[in-house]
This record gives structure tokens, sequence and C-alpha cells, in this order.
């Protein structure tokens, strides 16, 4: 006697029998969750032990003192400033363009095909890898804007993660407006706004918990690149700290954290192991405070809306 489709679902809904398949598959994806937990613990372990032993016989001094080429004198507060002023162009370039153009794609562009030929685009520009922005950086940035970012500098480093993490922030940003409910905008025509009064008071206010979300976690990862650092001029050591103006110390040699880490471990002294370690530390640390400000900001935004 076949067996049709009810049968199966009334089955299935009566819970008789035994799905073998599914608790084979189950079982498969529990067993890769724990390999892979067990590697990361297992890393970060080894991390931290070597890590919090230099932090704990260091102290702050580790934070504030400047990069040399002794181990017992290094540290990574240039890094922490390099990264931070990094961070800054990152902030001030890429969340607004990112959330304006998401605003404009989803509220204001009509449905063409040029305008889905630039969403697709979008989308796959937030998986390029890494290097190749790198190179984008260095032939654009570097080389023929050199006359305005000084070269090799903090504002080509700046501009090349902007760019980076730009696409990331235009998917996040259209995600978090494309799940507003349609009756918030519909309520809003409703009472005689205009279309930017909508957008505004109550599109942009009911997406906001997504887009920071976004937003801060696209900062994260600008904070924990390497590879495009390296090829726009990132250094060891070396951050512009004379007396000159700001834009010169903009235009001057940088460093920054996830290049300091590359570059001791590289290193064979077993002094700059632990150095390493702590830095690494140290950077997993900032990461996880940008994470969990995203946290803190999504939560806080959730519930006042």
């Amino acid at each position: 006697m076949a067996v049709t489709t009810t049968d199966v679902v009334r089955r299935n809904l009566r819970r008789q029998g035994t799905d073998w398949g599914g608790l084979l598959f189950e079982g498969a994806l529990l067993f890769a969750l724990l390999v892979s937990l067990g590697f990361l613990i297992i890393l970060v372990g080894q991390i931290l032990v070597q890590g919090l032993a230099l932090l704990a016989e260091r102290g702050t001094s580790f934070l504030t003192s400047q990069s040399s080429s002794l181990p017992g004198r290094a540290g990574v507060s240039q890094a922490l400033v390099g990264s931070l002023m990094l961070m800054l162009f990152v902030v001030a370039t890429a969340f607004p363009l990112g959330i304006a153009a998401a605003v404009y794609l989803e509220e204001y562009a009509a449905d063409t095909r040029f305008n889905r030929f630039i969403t697709v685009n979008v989308r796959n520009l937030a998986g390029v890898p890494s290097i190749v922005y790198g190179l984008l950086g260095l032939a654009i940035f570097v080389k023929a804007m050199s006359g305005f970012t000084g070269g090799a500098s903090v504002i080509s480093g700046g501009l090349t993660l902007a760019i980076l993490v730009l696409p990331i922030v235009v998917i996040t940003a259209s995600e978090a407006l494309r799940a507003v409910p349609q009756g918030i905008r519909e309520a809003g025509y409703g009472v005689g706004a205009t279309k930017w009064e909508v957008v505004r008071s109550h599109v942009l206010p009911a997406a906001a918990p997504g887009i920071l979300t976004g937003t801060v976690l696209s900062l994260a990862r600008a904070f924990g690149e390497t590879a495009p650092l390296i090829l726009v001029g990132a250094v060891t050591g070396v951050f512009f700290t004379g007396s000159g103006s700001l834009v010169e110390k903009f235009q001057g040699a940088y460093t920054s954290l996830p290049t300091i880490v590359y570059t001791w471990s590289k290193l064979p002294q077993a002094e700059f192991q632990k150095l390493t370690a702590a830095a690494i530390v140290v950077l997993l640390v900032m990461l996880l405070t940008v994470n969990g400000a995203a946290i803190w900001l999504r939560n806080r935004y959730e519930r006042k809306w």
C-alpha cells in the first residue's frame, strides 16, 4: 500500500516513528559546532594566558608606551591612537553616505532596472575581499590623490576602510528600513505629512535600532582590518606626534592595532610573541566593547520605540 503525503504528515504530527535522518543531521551539526568551539576556546585560551600575564606584569604601561624595537619598552599607545583616528574617518564618511544611500534606494528610488542593478552591485561589493579594497585605496587615495591625502597617511587609510564598510552599511540600513511596517508610512500620509516628514519622523526612528546595530558592527569590522591598511601604507611604530597642525598629523605616517599585531607576530623573539598576545587581548576588548555598544543601542531604541 502506497504511503500518501497525508499519512506522512499525520504520522509526524502524532510523533510516531523515529526520524533517523533528521537525528543524524542534527548530530552532525552539533558535532561541527562543538569542534569549532573547541578550536576557538583553545586559541583564545592560549592568547589570554600569555596576554593577561604580560598585562599583569606591565600594567597600564603597555597601553601608554610607544612602539619600540626593545620588547621591554614596546607598547600600543600609538596603535590605539592611530586606530581611533582611522575610525573617525569611517564614522564621518561611510555612515552618513551609507544611510543616505539606503534611504534613497528604499524610500525614493523607483523600481527600475537601473536601480535594481545598483542594489545587486552593492550586495556584491559587500562580499569582495578586503585586499581588493586595499589595492583600490593604493591606486586612488595613495597615488592619484596624494596631493590631498599626503600619500600613505591616516586620510588614505581611513577612506579605504570607509569604502570597505560602505556596502555593509547600505545593506544593513536598507534591511532595517524595509522591516518598518508599511502601515506606519500610510498613517503619516493619511494625516497630510510629506514624504520627507514621514521618513524623518516615522520611518527613521522605527528603523534606528537596526541601523545603529549594523553601523556599529561595521565599525567593529573596520577596526579589525589589517590587509587594506598594509597596502595603503600603515607601518609599525611610526605615528606623527610632533607639534604640527591637525592636517599634518592626518597626512603623516600612521599605524594601527591590527598592524602592530601582524608585525609583532612575525618576529622570532619570544618576548614579542607575548607582546602579540597582549595586543590581541587589547584588540578583543575593543571589539567586544564595540559589539556591546551595538547591543545596548539596539535595546535602548527598541524600548524607546
